[in-house]
């Protein structure tokens, strides 16, 4: 165990939700929000002392290895329930580092944006929506640190359920088609991703090695040999590896989001209050594209090396960049224009990834910085 500055980080926001909690008036809620965001900012920052690419000797911001350089690392049992192990297991590398510094300064600045709250057109619970905002915060946070797969779906959840109430309960008029349809979309990839979750635990398990640990998945050599074996499933003769493989990138290409996962941003970001938007489009669609590098690539490298999976990834990046481009043109509303220019965007990250070059994945982070 590393230090503690980490879990500082994730869970600062949620201590400032219970803190609003008991708050007496509407300025000291959003005081207590607007001070707990940009601490964990100030705290965030304080990550730069382990990636000094300022130095000439210092460690690279992109690993050259998975796991590479994993630094605040807390990894201690959490839950034993028959057979299962579960452990809170949470570090920051190369891969999670830049998007832990874009989560809490967009998350400060959307929480800033949002301190006139009580004067617009729905006017709702100031206290209800500043809590919902941190526990938000938290949600993304961890997503970006966990690094045992159940810690990392749970996390993946916690997010869910405060953006669907900030949608739906301080949106625009249409803000529960909106609400619904982001978590329906969600939903379905949130069951599709526990199921890898029960057959990677599963699988390891037949290897001799049950765990729930991303890091274990990529780099255990038993494991990694369990995973590959070209097992016929049940679904047209398709490998375990690809299928597995299809199920995670349908699940993120629902977050990123992918052509034709993607009709429910226009909507959720044209509904949603401006904070909100800014949330959506800095920090949730650029979980799509973490999670298929932190996954999905490292931990099913035969499934991503195989031609036609490598061939259909990148035509549907291609067919992104395309089609919100000419979607995002044609748009009168600016929050819309937003939402397909996304879609555009995104679809560089996801070209990006399919070519499997080191230039291209290093251009997939940039552009998810930079969006």
């Amino acid at each position: 165990m590393e230090g503690h500055l980490l879990n500082w980080i994730v869970f600062l926001p949620a201590i400032g939700a219970a803190a609003c909690l008991v708050m007496p008036s509407r300025r000291t809620v959003k005081v207590t929000a607007v001070a707990t965001t940009a601490f964990t900012l100030f705290l965030s920052l304080l990550l730069f002392q382990h990636f000094a690419w300022w130095q000439g000797d210092g460690p690279s911001i992109f690993g050259r290895a998975y796991g590479e350089g994993l630094h605040e690392v807390t990894r201690v049992p959490w839950i034993q329930v028959g057979q299962f192990r579960i452990e809170y297991f949470v570090g920051v590398d190369g891969l999670s580092f830049p998007l832990i510094i874009l989560t809490t300064v967009v998350s400060f600045l959307a929480c800033l944006a949002s301190w006139n709250i009580e004067h617009w057109r729905i006017n709702r619970g100031v206290k209800a929506y500043f809590v919902l905002f941190l526990l938000l915060e938290t949600g993304m946070l961890g997503v970006f640190a966990a690094l045992d797969f159940f810690l990392f779906y749970v996390f993946w959840e916690v997010m869910l359920l405060p953006m669907y109430f900030l949608i739906g309960i301080w949106g625009g008029e249409r803000r529960e088609y909106a609400a619904i349809k982001f978590f329906l979309y969600t939903l379905a990839g949130s069951v599709l991703m526990l199921v890898v979750l029960l057959a990677f635990y599963f699988k390891s398990a037949a290897a001799g090695v049950p765990t729930l640990s991303l890091m274990d998945y990529a780099t255990n050599p038993a494991i990694q040999a369990e995973f590959a074996r070209p097992a016929p499933f049940l679904l047209a003769g398709w490998s375990w590896p690809i299928v597995m493989f299809v199920f995670l990138f349908i699940a993120f290409a629902i977050k990123v989001p992918v052509v034709p996962f993607h009709t429910w941003l226009p909507d959720a970001h044209v509904e949603a209050p401006t904070p909100i938007s800014m949330i959506l489009a800095g920090i949730l669609l650029k979980m799509g594209g973490y999670g298929i590098l932190r996954i999905s690539y490292p931990i099913l490298p035969s499934a991503a090396n195989h031609p036609t999976v490598a061939f259909v990834l990148a035509a549907l990046g291609v067919i992104s960049i395309l089609y919100g481009a000419l979607c995002a043109m044609a748009q009168k509303d600016f929050k819309k224009l937003v939402a397909y220019s996304s879609v555009s965007h995104m679809g560089y990250v996801l070209l990006g990834i399919a070519v499997m070059t080191d230039a291209g994945v290093q251009g997939a982070m940039f552009q998810m910085i930079a969006h």
